[in-house]
């Protein structure tokens, strides 16, 4: 399968699908025409103008001011991308650095940049062989782009730095040798051109967008099996309630709890309590919040990965060669944080309908096992569910709101949306643990409920308690939990 580059709209959903699925890519001619005519443009100016251009032939960030001579201006390309390879921390995920390439090919692509065509090329024979860079986490500030990562992402193109292919570690000389492959001989301002721009930031809000769409849809599913076993009351889902707010998340949310619970029998047996609590009665109104903060984030994300980011921006068609600042993270910085707090709060509301299930209250026996007292049953659970929300909501402390002036003053506010994806990515995966805990949980309950009434959830919620139970059974007495927990995780990543 291949995708085509082009300046066709390119959606998350279709990064999604060409990642997952393995698809190569290929330039359209529009989008070789374009590389090449941004090409030819810059070199020509470079040869007419009497007056420095930044990046081209001057120095970066403080040094614009220190003109380089023709001779140099490949050795300074190759000085940038070495001088600016400063990562350190975790390695960025395979999925995620695959992303990058594919985002920096695309804003290359446009013809704004001024890259040639056969460094374009050599990224996409990366991506197509599954050459993944070795990338770091830390070293961004988001500004100007993220250049210490794209540094890492750029390193091999001429045998530096270090690379991942079928799981084996390779320095960026074997990776070459391997390949048989020369080394990628960089022109004026192609370091800037592969440095500059925000692909870090974006392909981590690019996977994050993926993932948070599909622990939404996990919330809701997982909520209506808690609201069941708690026995809740299904009024407050009525469309009625929803539309004299009529916000977009909290509609859709009340939409698919009814389209989830349509059919139970447990819903219709007469309720003793007059209210649920609000972790369960709320479940419109939270989780729909966060929808809406995801449909907003995805929107941004979206103008983003259809953009050029890199500076100086070469523009042909008006004769111009102009540095300004589309490298600045901030436009996406302050969407990623806003996507932490959405998906911490998701995990925060079901921590406290975990809390209720082993409150022993609703019929439920205490912390959910047969015989307590002899047996802990599923207190723990619920201590480490704590835990990790706690975590989050430091995590969810904006990074966008911090700026620590560098380059000698020159760049003296900075986006640190690289720290706002890195930390997103972390929230991500520790509302996937507490969603997977909550699960544990409801499932258990649901147990002991059916047990209780003879009673049914829906069709959709019994289905699942039925695919989840092949995976993880009925505890009867206590037992080594983890494992238990680690393929609920599993379970929520089919």
């Amino acid at each position: 399968m291949v995708h085509t580059i082009s300046a066709d709209h390119l959606s998350i959903e279709r990064i999604g699908e060409i990642i997952e699925k393995g698809y190569k890519l290929e330039l359209s001619e529009d989008s070789r025409k374009r590389i090449i005519r941004c090409r030819e443009f810059l070199e020509k100016t470079i040869k007419e103008s009497k007056t420095p251009v930044y990046g081209v032939t001057t120095g970066f960030g403080s040094l614009c001011k220190v003109s380089i001579s023709e001779d140099q201006l490949s050795q300074l390309q190759i000085n940038l991308m070495m001088s600016h390879a400063c990562g350190v921390g975790e390695r960025v995920p395979n999925d995620i650095v695959k992303i990058m390439i594919l985002l920096k090919i695309q804003s290359l692509s446009y013809g704004y940049s001024a890259c040639k065509i056969e460094t374009v090329e050599r990224l996409i024979d990366m991506f197509n062989n599954n050459i993944l860079p070795i990338v770091y986490m830390q070293g961004s500030l988001g500004a100007s782009g993220d250049l210490c990562p794209l540094a890492h992402l750029s390193l091999p193109l001429v045998g530096l730095g270090d690379v991942e292919i079928d799981g084996k570690h390779y320095t960026g000389q074997e990776m070459l040798d391997k390949m048989g492959w020369e080394p990628v001989k960089l022109g004026s301002k192609e370091g800037l051109a592969l440095l500059n721009g925000t692909q870090n930031m974006a392909a981590f809000g690019v996977w994050c967008v993926l993932q948070a769409e599909r622990l939404s849809d996990w919330a809701d599913k997982i909520a209506a099996m808690s609201f069941e076993a708690y026995d809740g009351r299904v009024d407050p889902f009525t469309d009625a309630v929803h539309a004299v707010r009529n916000h977009w998340g909290q509609r859709e949310t009340a939409r698919h709890m009814r389209e989830l619970l349509e059919g139970s029998q447990l819903t219709q047996t007469p309720k003793v309590n007059v209210q649920d609590p609000y972790s369960l009665r709320c479940i419109p109104q939270v989780h729909g919040s966060s929808k809406d903060t995801i449909k907003y984030v995805k929107s941004v994300i979206d103008i983003e990965i259809n953009s050029a980011t890199d500076n100086p921006t070469v523009c042909p068609d008006e004769g111009l060669i102009i540095s300004a600042g589309n490298f600045h993270g901030e436009p996406i910085a302050q969407p990623l944080d806003f996507l932490a707090i959405a998906l911490c709060e998701l995990s925060n509301i079901s921590e406290r309908r975990i809390y209720k299930l082993v409150s022993g209250t609703r019929d439920l026996p205490s912390f959910l096992v047969a015989k307590p007292g002899v047996n802990s049953g599923f207190m723990i659970p619920q201590y480490c569910a704590a835990s990790i929300v706690s975590q989050s909501k430091t995590l969810s402390t904006p990074a966008s709101v911090d700026s620590i002036p560098s380059s000698q003053g020159q760049e003296d506010h900075v986006s640190m949306g690289a720290n706002a994806g890195t930390k997103l990515y972390k929230v991500v995966l520790n509302t996937e643990r507490v969603l997977a805990i909550e699960l544990f949980n409801a499932a258990q309950a649901l147990d002991f409920r059916h047990q209780m009434t003879g009673l049914k959830s829906s069709p959709i919620i019994e289905k699942i308690f039925s695919d989840y139970r092949k995976v993880v059974p009925f505890i009867e007495k206590d037992e080594v939990m983890y494992p238990n927990i680690h393929k609920s995780v599993e379970f929520l990543r089919k």
